[in-house]
């Protein structure tokens, strides 16, 4: 089988790459390369000794993905390509729909013409809003705090409309938690352009000295510290939840929707204590206002993706955090050295 792979080159997509690969799947990556290297691509090639078709385009380009198809055989999409910053869509939040909710729509329309009717599709645990209890189940009242939120909710009612009106989709959604860690290497990682939105990227930086300090988005949330509480889960153990997915599809008779997370929740000044411990760096913050559209907790109930795919998470906080810091560490500026 042959996967098409849209943002393939960004942080999870390149980790899926791996497993992709290792799992037995031919691949090709498109990406516009937005938020994302080429370089990733080429460590995963040296990773995996192994040469992975990249093709550049956007997602809302027609020509582009007609390129990609006119050119392969696809057998299915892992759609992973996306706006996926919630501060900034609060800003900009015509660019998110446009991006994200078009880009899908046309994915969507190339995919049909083509024949191509299976897809995993990239959502998010920000599609239940500030829920009232936790841990969070699949069956969930959904609603959203940000456009970034609420860019994967209409994405997921399109696609679920869509196997309405043609039961032959295969559709898997996947809502997932919060992504940290790196590939075991160090040789590839989480590499955001600019001011990271993320809180390991922006943890890493600041005790590696290229950021002066954490700032920590609030401290008066009814949490066990007054921070903030998300599911952190490694991005490994995500990547191996999409290739389950995958190897999963064509047994379902619906559309699928799966929560990936750990289902235990630490807060912001948990996740820091840990990753003081794993770098052996202590990391200066302050705290600062809370960000428009964050909420207090948020953290997975499993028990369905055990249940359906067979997959449960297998790495700990302890182990998110060294594997982020050796991609740090290894590679202080990223990617972009490489670049030059």
């Amino acid at each position: 089988m042959r996967i098409l792979v849209t943002g393939g080159a960004g942080y999870i997509g390149s980790h899926t790459c791996i497993l992709l690969l290792e799992a037995g799947y031919d691949i090709v990556v498109f990406d516009n390369f937005c938020n994302a290297s080429k370089e990733s691509i080429s460590r995963v090639e040296k990773i995996m000794g192994k040469t992975i078709p990249l093709m550049e385009g956007d997602i809302r380009n027609k020509e582009d993905l007609n390129r990609v198809f006119e050119r392969y055989t696809i057998d299915a999409v892992i759609h992973f390509a996306g706006l996926k910053a919630v501060g900034e869509s609060v800003e900009k939040p015509l660019e998110y729909y446009d991006n994200n909710i078009y880009g899908t729509l046309v994915l969507c329309q190339v995919m049909a013409a083509h024949g191509c009717k299976s897809i995993v599709f990239s959502s998010s645990a920000t599609v239940y809003g500030d829920p009232h209890t936790t841990p969070i189940r699949e069956d969930f009242p959904l609603s959203a705090t940000n456009p970034y939120g609420r860019s994967k909710l209409f994405i997921e009612e399109m696609l679920r409309d869509l196997y309405v009106s043609d039961k032959t989709w295969k559709i898997v959604l996947l809502r997932y938690f919060n992504p940290i860690g790196a590939h075991e290497s160090g040789t590839i990682g989480e590499d955001p352009n600019g001011i990271p939105n993320n809180l390991l990227p922006f943890i890493a930086q600041t005790a590696i000295g290229t950021r002066a300090c954490l700032s920590v988005f609030g401290d008066d949330y009814n949490t066990v510290d007054g921070t903030g509480v998300r599911d952190y889960i490694h991005v490994m153990d995500l990547a191996d939840g999409h290739v389950k997915a995958l190897d999963k599809m064509n047994t379902f008779s619906e559309v699928m929707t799966i929560n990936l997370g750990t289902g235990k929740g630490y807060s912001v000044l948990e996740v820091l204590k840990a990753f003081e411990a794993a770098s052996g760096k202590k990391v200066p913050y302050t705290i600062a206002p809370r960000r428009a559209g964050d909420i207090a907790e948020c953290f997975a109930d499993p028990a369905y993706a055990k249940a359906v795919l067979g997959w449960e998470a297998q790495r700990g906080i302890d182990e998110m955090c060294k594997d982020s810091w050796r991609w740090q560490s290894n590679n202080p500026n990223g990617y972009k050295e490489s670049n030059s």
